[in-house]
């Protein structure tokens, strides 16, 4: 599979590690050059300086043959104007955003978008851990 991942952070530099060694053709972009030293050693993906909210940067790092695209940026605003422009004009079939707010999560993923929010999904995880430690001390 094709895959670009925008956003060269700790997920995203995570997201190309397993992707590449699991096979798969994966170009990382990043606005600064320095965030690709987060991606593991020997990784053999592309790394692509760019905005991806830009067509031409997003041309570049190989969007129109991608078969997956990851929005994995801080920047919830961002994250969505990518995925919507990967979806809609460059037709990528799948398309993962990741949202900090939930609420714009729920938004977001209304409007069609595949969404990860860390943010209810670690509160979910924090508030069962809690109450399975009560449930089973107690």
């Amino acid at each position: 599979m094709k895959i670009v991942i925008m956003g060269c952070g700790r997920l995203g530099a995570r997201i190309a590690g397993m992707l590449d060694e699991a096979g798969h053709a994966v170009t990382v972009m990043d606005t600064s050059p320095s965030a690709f030293r987060r991606l593991p050693q020997g990784f053999r993906g592309a790394q692509a300086i760019g905005n991806g909210m830009d067509g031409p940067a997003l041309e570049r790092a190989g969007i129109r043959e991608a078969d997956a695209f990851f929005a994995v940026t801080q920047g919830d605003n961002r994250n969505y104007f990518a995925s919507q422009m990967a979806r809609e004009v460059y037709e990528v079939k799948r398309v993962l955003c990741r949202i900090y707010d939930p609420l714009r999560e729920k938004i977001f993923h209304d409007l069609g978008l595949e969404t990860f929010s860390p943010t209810s999904l670690g509160a979910r995880i924090m508030v069962e851990m809690l109450l399975g430690e009560n449930e089973k001390g107690g």
